[in-house]
């Protein structure tokens, strides 16, 4: 993502969410960090179709958010986004990667369980209509590594 997408990402985050929406000045403050956040866009003919954003300050990862138009779910686009974000998380060294997802958003849970997330708590009433949060978490370092020390995955050893 650069500061020319912002306009057309936000106006996809205000039609997608339109009760949790992110005012568009947050898009260009999390462009303006480099060095903890990774935000991608994914292009179909007609412009944006998808957007996904990481956070990472060592040793946790956290997606900020993912999109994917509707008319365009289901052709693994969001899947797409999430394995850059993952991959973005390992190469900073990150030992788990975190998300919350809407509890009524099942499509969306199903993704993140294919991938190995697992739920790991819930935030009641998260958000603005209510509805909670489940927050789930993919390891990216084997258990062991991290109580022994051990060095997490590179790009030519994941798990």
């Amino acid at each position: 993502m650069t500061l020319a997408d912002v306009p057309a990402v936000s106006a996809l985050e205000q039609s997608l969410f339109p009760v949790d929406a992110w005012p568009v000045q947050m898009f260009f403050d999390e462009l303006a960090q480099p060095e903890t956040r990774r935000y991608l866009v994914a292009e179909g003919p007609g412009g944006i179709v998808g957007y996904a954003g990481l956070m990472c300050i060592e040793p946790i990862a956290d997606v900020q958010t993912i999109a994917v138009v509707p008319d365009r779910e289901g052709r693994g686009i969001g899947s797409t986004l999430l394995t850059e974000l993952i991959d973005e998380a390992r190469r900073r060294r990150a030992a788990d990667v975190l998300l919350e997802v809407r509890a009524d958003n099942p499509r969306a849970q199903r993704l993140y369980l294919r991938f190995g997330f697992q739920q790991i708590h819930i935030r009641p009433r998260y958000y603005r209509d209510g509805v909670d949060a489940l927050i789930m978490r993919l390891p990216l370092v084997p258990e062991a590594a991290t109580e022994t020390g051990g060095e997490p995955p590179t790009e030519g050893n994941r798990p």
